[in-house]
């Protein structure tokens, strides 16, 4: 399913219009800088609970050393953070039926 899918079906079950659907996913979704109520709130450090389906969450990865696999030189890897998505229970339940 991709974005027009998603906003045609959350028209339908909302009795919206295709653009208020699509407009309401972009706010919610979107990830451009200060736009995404989820990427704002994982820019700010914050975890955003969706009760039912599951967390969104950063995660810090430190720096370490590699190999080059073509090579087999040794580089540096730096510190990453990065977002993670966890689903819940009832989610998890539900796709493994």
């Amino acid at each position: 399913m991709n974005k027009s899918e998603m906003a045609d079906k959350l028209a339908g079950k909302a009795e919206v219009s295709k653009a208020k659907a699509s407009e309401i996913i972009d706010h919610i979704f979107s990830t451009k800088d200060g736009e995404g109520i989820i990427a704002v709130e994982l820019d700010a450090g914050r975890k955003v609970n969706i009760t039912g389906f599951g967390n969104f969450t950063t995660k810090s990865r430190a720096g370490r050393q590699g190999r080059n696999p073509a090579t087999g030189e040794t580089i540096w890897i730096a510190p990453k953070t990065y977002a993670h998505f966890s689903a819940s229970k009832g989610l998890k339940d539900r796709v493994a039926k």
